[in-house]
């Protein structure tokens, strides 16, 4: 055999030009992906009939014609509390917006904390209370807290965000749900 040197650096080369084709096929296959995603997105938002602090009734069939972000949350979550400044502050700046509707459903949470939470942090949009947790849970499937769903005005989930947002990420989600 001569040149041995040669016959290995060929070998070592093949080998290189596998992994790199491995590599390269599998570059943006994100195993962790589909748990970063929501089953429901293009699909039509699963309704629910919740209560709001006041004691009133909030069904998804109220917000019709709305673009609707619904934020999953509890009050002893800490990534919520990390969240809640850029709630506050896109909310701040959208109230006016009647085309524009966050609504906070509380996930596993007693409601004299709920209250608590949603008075002492000025939540001034819509917090309602979702006891048996059969919005989160069951119909919209959460798998933590914070979890939030862009509902477009005829009512398909548009956009989903595991973890907490920013209001960069808040004011993506209303413009999917407008259809910008």
């Amino acid at each position: 055999m001569k040149h041995p040197f040669r016959w290995i650096a060929l070998g070592v080369g093949a080998i290189v030009v596998v992994f790199a084709v491995i590599l390269a096929v599998n570059v943006g296959t994100d195993p962790r992906a589909e748990l970063n995603t929501s089953r429901l997105l293009g699909k039509p938002a699963p309704s629910f009939t919740l209560t709001r602090l006041d004691g009133t009734r909030l069904t998804l069939a109220d917000l019709a014609g709305k673009t609707v972000i619904v934020n999953f949350w509890n009050s002893w979550c800490v990534p919520c509390r990390d969240e809640l400044p850029a709630l506050q502050t896109w909310y701040a700046a959208h109230r006016a917006d009647t085309s524009l509707v966050l609504v906070g459903i509380p996930r596993d949470d007693s409601s004299s904390a709920i209250r608590a939470a949603a008075r002492t942090d000025g939540m001034g949009w819509t917090v309602a209370n979702d006891h048996g947790a059969e919005a989160a849970s069951l119909a919209y499937g959460t798998r933590g807290q914070p979890e939030s769903f862009t509902i477009s005005p005829n009512g398909q989930v548009v956009g989903s965000i595991i973890g907490p947002m920013t209001t960069a990420d808040l004011d993506r989600m209303a413009a999917v749900g407008q259809g910008l």
